[in-house]
């Protein structure tokens, strides 16, 4: 009878079922193109809105683009690396000098601390649907956040991913075989020298990491991989250190002097910038320019939150037994270390006058804050999990019952099931008051990031066409110079760059006070251009007191200004 029965394939009796994305991991990768998306429609739109400072970063690209120079420092100062004009010089001279090439490396960055902070929860232990909360909310997108992660003005862009990066490093490192530790070392190394080159603000991220390392690996340390450290640590830092070996600069005492100048700020202002306003505004809780009395609820939550999150961290590295490489133990150091980094970047901040003296525009200090997200969110997480899980563990309950009561009718006999007990005290026996009190209050505080973060998102959208409008004018002002044949400019500050790389150099513009005075110049050579032209025009925004200024000297004679008007701005031509 099974003669003329001809065997199958093995593939044709076990087709293959097609992989599929878990749900949660889906929807974390929507939300994640969703927040790419926003953003990009945001650069398409010309915002955020540039300024000169993103322009002097362009200036470098586009000489670096040329070959004309290879800058280590943002020009005019002996701090933070150009690694922004770096990634931007191959586009520059791809495309030529335009806002959109600055920043699209600046977006990409973007997108890859969104990848990086998925999978550095998913390591600390967090399950998909805490990856989601963790993207959904970096995905969101306030003034000052967008401000950070999207203009190419030096440093911000690239820290987040970089501290992401560190992280997963440093839980690859304690959990990894010795043999295979090696290359990990070097990336860990290479990363922080980088970051100490670009921009010292993550620096406390990297000493509580690496405590955590010396910890944990202390031995290992001392061996070859200290070496491998060392030396990809030296490399990544290369830069700054040989710069400052070539001029004898002290990269520290820059820094330490941009942290506010002038007469020192009260120590109640520092306060008020650092903990009132400045964790709102790092969260992306604010609307464009100003933080409105409901938005600074996260000033109290956030503090709380820390100390919360800190102490389940330091709970569960006491009482989790296993050796110093167990996983529990593993991410809950690691954990404790992002925590305190997070605390040492505001209080770093907390001390500096810019808290005090500039709040708002100075809140971008605290930009690395976001890379404690998926540790500073945890005791939230786990306070409303069990209340969100309550109905569903009773549903698999019952469902693992009929599973075991088939398998006892078709066997004669009861199989137990192991994991029926576990789900049975899970699921079965009513939650305590506290807990439920607990969970609700924990839903209600995510529920307030989101709907806050949702709304600050909402007012930066609705700016967005004036941005584009000023930015029209702005290229209006260009087409006109151009036209005129004007070729050398004098102008204020937030003028002079942003004129110069929009025009790819071919306008050069010396900074000028309102007085009229010489300004600060970062590039000194386009002075120098600028002087030698007798027939140097000058720019002022419309209605600006520079612009009130040198109205005062248009007139008819010889020597006097005429004056050429665009929208939003003022030419002024010297009169032969």
């Amino acid at each position: 009878m099974t003669a003329g029965v001809r065997e199958e394939p093995r593939e044709a009796v076990r087709p293959r079922t097609p992989r599929r994305l878990p749900l949660p991991t889906l929807l974390a990768l929507l939300v994640g193109f969703a927040g790419v998306g926003y953003r990009l429609a945001l650069l398409f739109a010309d915002a955020p809105p540039t300024n000169s400072d993103e322009a002097t970063m362009g200036l470098a690209a586009l000489h670096i683009a040329r070959g004309d120079g290879f800058p280590v420092w943002f020009y005019g100062q002996a701090y933070m690396g150009t690694l922004e004009a770096y990634l931007a010089a191959p586009l520059v001279a791809l495309a030529g000098p335009s806002v959109l090439v600055l920043r699209v490396p600046t977006l990409a960055l973007y997108a890859l601390f969104l990848l990086l902070s998925w999978r550095l929860t998913r390591r600390l232990g967090g399950d998909r649907w805490y990856a989601l909360l963790v993207v959904a909310v970096l995905a969101l997108g306030a003034d000052r956040v967008v401000k950070n992660q999207l203009i190419a003005g030096g440093g911000y862009p690239e820290l987040n991913p970089a501290g992401a990066a560190l992280a997963l490093l440093t839980v690859g490192l304690c959990l990894t075989g010795a043999g295979a530790r090696l290359p990990r070392w070097a990336a860990w190394g290479l990363v922080a020298g980088v970051l100490l080159w670009v921009d010292p603000l993550i620096l406390p991220y990297v000493l509580t990491l690496g405590a955590l390392l010396v910890a944990r690996r202390w031995r290992e340390l001392a061996g070859r991989a200290g070496v491998v450290l060392t030396a990809a640590l030296l490399l990544g830092a290369a830069p700054m250190l040989v710069d400052s070996i070539r001029h004898g600069r002290n990269p520290v005492t820059a820094v330490l002097a941009a942290g506010g100048t002038g007469t020192p700020a009260d120590w109640a202002d520092r306060l008020h910038g650092a903990l009132v306003l400045g964790p709102p505004l790092a969260m992306g809780f604010c609307s464009p320019g100003r933080c409105a009395t409901w938005q600074l609820w996260w000033a109290v939550v956030f503090p709380v939150l820390l100390v919360l999150a800190a102490f389940t961290a330091w709970h569960t590295l006491r009482r989790t037994s296993g050796g110093p490489g167990s996983p529990e133990r593993v991410q809950a150091g690691v954990r404790l270390a992002l925590l305190g980094g997070a605390a040492g970047v505001l209080g770093a901040y907390a001390v500096s006058n810019a808290a005090g003296q500039t709040p708002i525009e100075s809140s971008r200090y605290l930009s690395c804050l976001a890379v404690a997200v998926p540790a500073l969110l945890w005791p939230l997480w786990q306070a409303a999990r069990p209340l969100a899980a309550h109905p569903f563990a009773a549903r698999r309950l019952t469902a693992r019952r009929q599973l075991a009561e088939v398998a006892a009718s078709e066997e004669g006999g009861y199989r137990h099931l192991p994991e029926v007990e576990s789900i049975k005290a899970a699921g079965g026996l009513p939650a305590g008051r506290r807990a439920r009190m607990a969970g609700v209050g924990a839903l209600a505080v995510i529920a307030g990031v989101l709907g806050t973060g949702v709304a600050a998102t909402v007012d930066v959208a609705r700016t967005a066409p004036g941005v584009h409008a000023e930015a029209d004018r702005h290229r209006s002002l260009v087409d006109t110079l151009g036209a005129l044949d004007v070729r050398n400019v004098r102008g204020g500050y937030w003028t002079c760059n942003r004129l110069t790389y929009a025009t790819g150099e071919n306008v050069l513009c010396a900074v000028v006070d309102d007085d009229l005075t010489p300004g600060f110049d970062r590039l000194p050579a386009y002075r120098r251009e600028v002087a030698a032209d007798p027939d140097a025009a000058w720019v002022a925004p419309a209605g600006s007191p520079l612009a009130a200024r040198l109205d005062e000297r248009v007139g008819a004679e010889s020597g006097t200004l005429d004056v050429v008007t665009v929208a939003g701005w003022r030419i002024y031509l010297p009169r032969r």
